[in-house]
């Protein structure tokens, strides 16, 4: 059983920063690629950054140069830097493997709230 534990979320300004971390507990081994996805209110959850086992990172246009995805894989823990974060950004952030069916489940994810 595996369990994803989302934390670092809260309210922060326009421009300001935020770092998420994503503790993965269970029968995890063997995932190669993790991601940080998003779900904005009332739309479907998106992946904003993925990262492989050797930290080479990809990230949506959005958030290119802002974001930074991270791992330390012997801490099976996952980080997103948010930084210059904007309104667009809010949203609930969650981690999980890319594609997210190999995991297979979801935690409950941090709230973050831009304000402008």
């Amino acid at each position: 059983q595996v369990q994803l534990v989302e934390s670092g979320g809260g309210l922060v300004q326009t421009g300001g920063s935020l770092r998420l971390s994503c503790a993965v507990s269970g029968s995890s081994s063997g995932v190669a690629d993790m991601g940080w996805y998003r779900q904005r209110s009332g739309k479907g959850r998106e992946l904003v950054a993925a990262v492989t086992s050797s930290n080479n990172a990809k990230y949506i246009d959005s958030v290119k140069g802002r974001f930074t995805i991270s791992r330390e894989n012997g801490k099976n823990t996952i980080y997103l830097q948010m930084n210059s974060v904007v309104p667009e950004d809010t949203a609930v952030y969650f981690c999980n493997s890319v594609p997210p069916q190999i995991l297979g489940s979801w935690g409950q994810g941090t709230q973050v709230t831009v304000s402008s």
